[in-house]
């Protein structure tokens, strides 16, 4: 019995073994197609494998990447205190985390803007879990928002500039039209006045005229 129990215990290895290597080459291959860049990192952060993007975009090769820690990448390069926090707080208890935003300047590549997502995956051993960690570059993406807030904040500051130099124009002219038809007002007065003396005077005329009649 015991040596069957042995032997039992033995073919579960051999069998967990295999399914890991399966499962190994898979998650390999998959990562490598992603074109962001993407690692693979063992219980302690420390890489196991990196894709090509990865590569590329942080300007480092295969020797100094594998089997480094994580915060050791690019000398030093991804001792990002937040990233800390993510890998070591956060994801163990939650398994996973998305969509944090990172924010820093690399020795290579300069200030880039990446979304981290990461997941933890366990395997059939559970002594050999794994975290595939995907990063984003957003770059770009940030950069042409902040443009486009900066551009609008500009607008809106030259929209209401204008807006209150057309309000003091609008007010001028108001007043303008006070003073213009307060002018009409007096000169349709002044008309009134003149034909009111044309009537008086030519009634004057008229009465005078009659008198010289009668005279005769």
């Amino acid at each position: 019995m015991k040596n069957k129990s042995r032997d039992t215990k033995v073919i579960t290895k051999v069998n967990a073994d295999k399914v890991w290597e399966v499962a190994w080459t898979y998650i390999r291959t998959v990562v490598d197609t992603v074109r962001e860049p993407f690692l693979i990192l063992d219980k302690s952060l420390r890489v196991l494998s990196a894709n090509k993007t990865f590569y590329i975009v942080f300007q480092v090769n295969k020797e100094e990447t594998e089997g480094e820690l994580v915060y050791n990448l690019g000398n030093g390069q991804w001792n990002i205190p937040k990233l800390k926090i993510l890998l070591e707080d956060i994801l163990p208890k939650n398994t996973f985390f998305e969509d944090f935003k990172v924010e820093h300047d690399f020795q290579r590549i300069g200030t880039k803007v990446m979304m981290l997502n990461a997941r933890q995956v366990h395997t059939t051993d559970t002594n050999k879990p794994i975290i595939l960690l995907a990063m984003e570059d957003i770059t770009k993406q940030v950069l042409l928002e902040d443009k486009m807030k900066a551009y609008t904040k500009e607008l809106t500051l030259e929209v209401a500039k204008r807006t209150a130099e057309l309000e003091v124009r609008v007010k001028e002219l108001e007043r303008m039209n006070k003073t213009m038809i307060g002018r009409e007002l007096k000169m349709v007065e002044l008309k009134k006045e003149i034909e009111n003396l044309k009537k008086l005077v030519h009634n004057g005329k008229n009465g005078k005229n009659g008198k010289h009649s009668n005279g005769r």
